[in-house]
């Protein structure tokens, strides 16, 4: 987390897909800033991240389960909101789809990452805006593959497209209402899901994941894994006050991987 300290104590937080990974550190990062902070999953684990959250920061952190491609339990969870001044949607999934491989499932797959990519963050947003006041912000994880794309990844690099073309549909829909809509586009980082790529490719392949790995960083201009850790400053300097005249933006946190 940066050095940077931000006041976020009269904010209200809602952070989606918040019980791993990069989204567990954004909230830690917001609860740490003293916001009310909501962590949103569709698995139970996530009222364990909720309480292991609340101890480690000793902020106010609280859980919401539901599936967010399923617009009624979205709502409903969302109802427990009177106001509503950050938005970080950050749930997603990630996972290969050979487009030639002849497994049924393939075809499954990929419309279950599209269903909660694209689909499940319209539906949080479009239940969260109304909670939302001038000032709001509303910020999307997308991907360095909303900019580029790799072999094997095609319904997860087209959804991560599709969140930018949302992001800066919305950005400007939003605007009149004071409320700012960005994007933050993480490069390599080392959680649950990016690992689970890495040995699918790895598997598919024939190459080792070091190897693999060893490509993918050598590849940026600044050496290295990205930790989860190392995402929450950009998402709470967008979130800040400072970042009020920014939005409809897309900001690559990559080590110089794409450079835009």
């Amino acid at each position: 987390m940066s050095n940077v300290r931000y006041d976020f104590s009269d904010r209200t937080v809602l952070v989606t897909g918040g019980s791993r990974g990069i989204g567990y550190a954004v909230a830690r990062g917001f609860a740490q800033a003293g916001a009310r902070t909501t962590i949103l999953a569709s698995s139970p684990g996530v009222h364990d991240a909720a309480n292991t959250l609340a101890a480690e920061t000793g902020g106010e952190v609280k859980s919401l389960q539901c599936d967010i491609t399923n617009s009624d339990e979205v709502e409903t969870a969302l109802a427990s909101f009177n106001h509503l001044d950050i938005l970080i949607n950050n749930a997603g999934l990630e996972r290969i789809t050979p487009l030639t491989d002849p497994d049924s499932r393939v075809e499954d797959t990929f419309r279950r990452i599209v269903d909660i990519n694209v689909n499940g963050t319209f539906l949080v947003t479009r239940h969260a805006v109304p909670k939302m006041t001038a000032g709001g912000r509303i910020i999307l994880t997308a991907s360095i593959w909303s900019r580029t794309a790799v072999p094997e990844f095609s319904a997860y690099v087209a959804t991560k497209h599709a969140n930018l073309g949302f992001m800066r549909a919305i950005a400007q829909e939003l605007a009149p209402q004071s409320i700012t809509v960005n994007a933050v586009c993480p490069g390599w980082v080392r959680t649950e899901a990016a690992m689970a790529s890495l040995a699918d490719m790895s598997a598919r392949s024939g190459r080792s994941e070091a190897d693999l790995l060893n490509e993918i960083t050598s590849a940026q201009a600044l050496d290295g894994l990205l930790e989860p850790q190392d995402m929450c400053a950009l998402y709470l300097f967008l979130a800040s006050r400072e970042a009020r005249d920014i939005t409809g933006q897309a900001y690559m946190l990559d080590r110089g991987e794409v450079m835009a």
